[in-house]
């Protein structure tokens, strides 16, 4: 069996490591984007679709 001291520097290394911190970062970014683009869909939608419906509404009364 290895003494733990041989497995210190690997576990250093390893802790030190910041490159996957950064695609965490960018997937959170990403993510948060992403939903501000959909909440602002959505809101658009409902407007556009009552729009829709009023004109319909008018034409129909014609």
């Amino acid at each position: 069996m290895k003494p733990e001291s041989a497995n210190r520097p690997r576990l250093d290394t390893l802790v030190r490591d910041e490159r996957g911190a950064s695609a965490v970062e960018y997937g959170l970014i990403l993510a948060l984007v992403f939903l501000a683009i959909m909440g602002a869909v959505v809101g658009l939608g409902s407007s556009v679709q009552s729009r829709w419906n009023d004109i319909s509404n008018k034409v129909s009364a014609t």
